[in-house]
């Protein structure tokens, strides 16, 4: 089984999880950061999984050009999606409803939620001041959910035993 991994990431949480995610699957992975190549040809993977962090309530553009541009092939491709970020609760499902088609959620053998991290450094001034109002966080946090990236891997995998 050859798989590709396609996302995108503003400060690297999604990065993190993808890396930890690759290391969990059966068969062949090939990471795409999409925000670094944009043309890849999906013929020569049998599986597509695909995500990145949620900015503000949305998905990079990038993830969401790559869809739209690839959707009838996805369609026909065993795919999984997820999403990072620092949401809880309810807002979860919107987020994952309003990033990703619902053709594609339906069909995709895992939707997963993978965490998120705050990461002062990598922020700019108004993000930081907004980070701090919103959230009451004035450190760096990480939110990562290693067991859904394991339960994720585990989904995936026990499709193509």
């Amino acid at each position: 089984m050859n798989t590709l991994i396609a996302y995108a990431t503003k400060y690297g949480c999604a990065q993190k999880c993808v890396l930890e995610l690759s290391n969990e699957l059966k068969g062949k992975v090939e990471i795409v950061n999409l925000k670094e190549k944009t043309n890849v040809n999906l013929s020569k993977f049998d599986r597509v999984i695909i995500g990145g962090s949620i900015y503000m309530g949305k998905i990079q553009k990038e993830v969401t050009d790559f869809i739209n541009r690839n959707l009838d092939v996805l369609l026909s491709k065993e795919t999984g999606l997820f999403i990072c970020g620092m949401q809880e609760g309810d807002m979860l499902e919107k987020e994952i409803k309003e990033n990703f088609p619902s053709d594609l959620i339906s069909r995709s053998k895992t939707v997963k939620y993978f965490g998120g991290e705050f990461i002062f450094n990598k922020m700019n001034f108004m993000e930081k001041v907004i980070v701090k109002k919103v959230s009451k966080i004035t450190s760096d946090k990480s939110y990562i959910q290693h067991s859904n990236i394991k339960k994720f891997a585990e989904d995936f995998n026990s499709k193509y035993q």
